[in-house]
């Protein structure tokens, strides 16, 4: 049997090297040529696929019932929030997927979003762009406090690069097992609570998935309890920050400056252009990157690989 696979995911589509790949072993396949996300054009994308390799696009009840014929979704990159999960176990949809499978891609653009908000690079050569000779060099990341809040494949891959820098790390994780605790002790990290990371770290970085209860872990009270010289991180998911609460408390200078790489909105065309997005693109002091974090190009052609072998798994070729 020939089996049809619809491509949702935008990079993957742009990728010739993915394509191809996938192509070798499944003729049948259509790809997202849109250059976004899809939404209202997502059942019809994979209304006649027998298997589809998704990104974020959001996999609901109410899309799986006009997809009969789906029989395994492939995640192209990690977490599964966009994904009913409980959904698509009732209607006998697998789905496959390999975490911390671009880690070190997400935690090296951390890296950067620390150095460049700690040493004031953004502003400066905003600043030197339109003329203006800004000598303010801020501060050196060696021996800061650095606040971990989530420490999975991600958060652990950022503590190894933050070796060399001779950092005080905080962690904060839901998980309390032996390894996680051996892990703690090898890196010589301080377990302490979320409320005690927010009140003394000179950086606080998120890497948590999206639940309920992560749903605006950032928010107006967490603000209020940083220090006006830290700087917040948000490489994880947008609705882990309350963007509206971020916007206030950058306006008020009860931080110095944010790190964002996901926005709650994301999925919306031109959401950008809407409040509070319109706004807070606007401070010199936020760096804001377009989900790139999971981006780079051996990120992207690794995601890749492990999605269609996921599908080459499920359907036996």
């Amino acid at each position: 049997m020939e089996y049809k696979i619809a491509v949702t995911a935008n990079a993957f589509s742009k990728n010739e090297a993915l394509v191809a790949a996938l192509k070798t072993h499944f003729l049948d396949t259509s790809f997202n040529t849109k250059g976004r996300y899809l939404e209202s054009e997502l059942i019809a994308a994979l209304k006649e696929a027998h298997g589809a390799i998704v990104g974020l696009d959001n996999i609901t009840d109410t899309v799986l019932a006009e997809c009969p014929g789906l029989k395994v979704i492939a995640k192209y990159g990690v977490g599964l929030d966009n994904i009913d999960l409980e959904a698509a176990k009732k209607r006998g949809v697998a789905v496959v997927w390999e975490a911390g499978v671009n880690k070190r891609s997400v935690s090296e653009l951390t890296l950067g979003f620390m150095l460049a908000l700690m040493r004031n690079w953004y502003v400066t050569s905003s600043d030197l762009k339109i003329g203006t000779w800004n000598k303010s060099g801020g501060k050196n990341l060696t021996g800061k406090t650095i606040g971990i809040i989530g420490v999975g494949h991600v958060g652990k891959d950022l503590v190894s690069l933050l070796v060399p820098y001779e950092c005080r790390i905080l962690v904060n994780d839901i998980r309390e097992d032996a390894e996680q605790k051996e892990f703690y002790k090898k890196y010589f990290l301080h377990e302490v609570s979320k409320e005690e990371i927010f009140k003394t770290a000179d950086v606080v970085t998120l890497h948590v998935p999206l639940t309920e209860s992560t749903r605006h872990m950032a928010d107006e009270r967490a603000f209020s309890q940083m220090k006006p010289s830290a700087f917040l991180i948000n490489t994880s998911r947008g609705g882990i920050v309350d963007e509206s609460a971020l916007l206030t408390a950058l306006k008020n200078k009860t931080i110095a400056g944010a790190g964002l790489d996901v926005y709650e909105a994301e999925a919306e065309e031109g959401f950008y252009k809407k409040a509070p997005y319109s706004e807070l693109l606007s401070f010199k002091n936020v760096i804001t990157t377009p989900h790139i974090g999971g981006n780079s190009e051996e990120a992207v052609l690794a995601m890749g690989e492990v999605a269609i072998k996921g599908l080459r798994k499920y359907f036996k070729k």
